[in-house]
């Protein structure tokens, strides 16, 4: 559930980024159009009229938003920007700890290698038979 969740929201964020909504309005716009023409003529009219150049009221806000955006895809700010932002963090030191000693004789699994149960390998090594 979590990783499907995840993956629609990381795919909504890349339309959106990348300025998809513009192209999924036009799209309705147009799915629009054709439905209201093709009540009073055929569905080829109807295309047709779509897509001579008459623009409808969402047609024009698309092309508005397109014409206003920069390359990237991203808004074009309003006036120019004066102030820089920084993101500072302080370095921290890393911590590398052992367990503390009242809580080692606990938990001897933990204290213990894994390899201490382990016999010596067999000498010589056993080959493959060919």
């Amino acid at each position: 559930m979590f990783r499907r969740f995840s993956l629609v929201l990381t795919l909504a964020a890349w339309l959106l980024a990348t300025g998809s909504q513009w192209d999924l309005a036009q799209t309705f716009a147009w799915g629009r159009m054709i439905a209201t023409y093709s009540q009073s003529m055929s569905v080829v009219q109807a295309v047709q009229k779509t897509f001579e150049g008459e623009m409808c009221a969402v047609c024009a806000v698309v092309q508005d938003a397109k014409q206003n955006q920069t390359p990237d895809g991203t808004p074009a700010p309003e006036g120019k920007l004066t102030g820089k932002i920084f993101f500072v963090s302080a370095p921290v030191a890393p911590w590398i700890g052992s367990p503390a000693p009242q809580c080692a004789g606990l938990a001897p699994a933990l204290s213990t290698p894994s390899s201490a149960d382990r016999g010596a390998p067999p000498s010589p090594p056993p080959r493959a038979l060919a």
